[in-house]
């Protein structure tokens, strides 16, 4: 510890999935600093830029530190490269007693490695999600495994993940179940009163008041697919399915916000973009996609995050992966795993479409992950460690 009456965290983050889930946290630390002993400091290292800077406005969040790591066609080794070089400058003179991390990033896992080096304690957020495929997803299963075996606070966000880290050794002790932090950065979100300015193209699509079916307005389904692993024949099999359904289904309308990089750029625009019933928009701030969460029918995602937050908004989840690392959604009945098969795609996305009791079933299936107070859990578990 810094002194008798202060602890000291450091929070570090890069992306824009890393940004939403700890913003609760970021907020409840910064609530007790003001109430107790407790100092907290943000680090960001950019890893994603303009996608972070947009969660950071949204929340209100202005960092201590920003390392502006992120580089054009950056891989994975040269970001950790240059978090573990830029990060530890940072620690060596703020001496944290805790460096908060989040998540299965890259700049995850080399803040943990670079904390280590210098004996600074870790506390993971989201510790212990598992496919047990170290190239599935890649390199995010790799990132958190070696996150987990470094930290000293596992705060797990379900009981499943919980029994995961003690199955390879952690200690009970140091694991506490909270829920996702998500939960509580949706919820939030989800409560602001917000419609897409005219001059936003969320304007123009055919939203209608109850997000379901009518004599006027299509079905909405929000699409998102960029993983890494689906990059080539995953991702155009996946785009061949979004095809299929937008060709054979105008009761639909396709609503897909596309990653940046180029190797889903590419295939996406070729297969959807002379679709009537797809639009196709340029990343979205999280204000617009929690709106069209609230506004669409389903989700059909690659996404760890959509599949956590879209059952707590009641949309049904068709994951376009082979495996999750969160199987409590598919066993609580919100999420199922459809993989990259465009005939398996297009047939279960019809089967909601058509069946409304299987529709109503996902949807009204209770989320398992989490009621909006993790964060509470993760800071009062820190200052009770220290």
């Amino acid at each position: 510890m810094t002194n008798n009456a202060t602890v000291k965290v450091l929070t570090v983050f890069g992306t824009r999935p890393e940004a939403i889930k700890l913003a609760p946290v970021v907020h409840e630390l910064q609530r007790q600093s003001e109430r107790s002993g407790l100092h907290s400091v943000v680090c960001v290292t950019a890893q994603h830029r303009e996608m972070l800077d947009q969660v950071l406005d949204l929340f209100h969040i202005a960092p201590d530190v920003d390392l502006n790591l992120m580089q054009e066609a950056q891989t994975p080794t040269q970001v950790a490269a240059r978090v573990l070089v830029g990060l530890e400058p940072i620690l060596e003179a703020e001496r944290p007693d805790w460096v908060l991390v989040q998540g299965d990033t890259t700049t995850v896992m080399a803040t943990a490695i670079a904390a280590h080096h210098l004996h600074i304690k870790i506390g993971h957020v989201e510790a212990g999600l598992r496919t047990y495929d170290k190239m599935n997803p890649f390199p995010e299963e790799m990132n958190r495994v070696v996150a987990d075996a470094i930290s000293d606070l596992h705060f797990a966000p379900t009981q499943r993940a919980r029994e995961n880290l003690l199955r390879e050794g952690i200690l009970d002790a140091t694991v506490r179940v909270t829920g996702n932090t998500v939960i509580d950065a949706l919820l939030d979100v989800a409560r602001r009163p917000w419609t897409p300015p005219l001059e936003s193209p969320l304007a123009k699509l055919p939203i209608c008041a109850d997000s379901q079916s009518t004599p006027t307005a299509p079905r909405i389904i929000l699409v998102t697919a960029h993983r890494r692993e689906s990059f080539g024949s995953g991702l155009r099999d996946i785009c061949t399915g979004l095809q299929n359904i937008a060709m054979t289904r105008p009761d639909v309308h396709l609503v897909y916000p596309v990653h940046l990089n180029p190797n889903v750029q590419k295939p996406v625009h070729e297969s959807l973009d002379h679709l009537p019933n797809v639009t196709l928009l340029p990343p979205l701030d999280y204000l617009s996609l929690v709106y069209l969460m609230k506004h669409c029918y389903l989700v059909l995602t690659d996404s760890g995050g959509l599949q956590e937050e879209a059952p707590s908004l009641g949309k049904p989840v068709l994951v376009l992966r082979a495996t999750t690392e969160r199987p409590e959604a598919i066993e609580a009945g919100t999420a199922r795993l459809v993989g990259t098969n465009p005939a398996t795609i297009v047939s279960e996305t019809c089967r909601l479409l058509d069946d409304q009791e299987e529709y109503t079933t996902m949807a009204h299936a209770v989320n398992p992950f989490g009621d909006g107070h993790a964060a509470e859990r993760i800071v009062a578990t820190l200052m009770g460690a220290s």
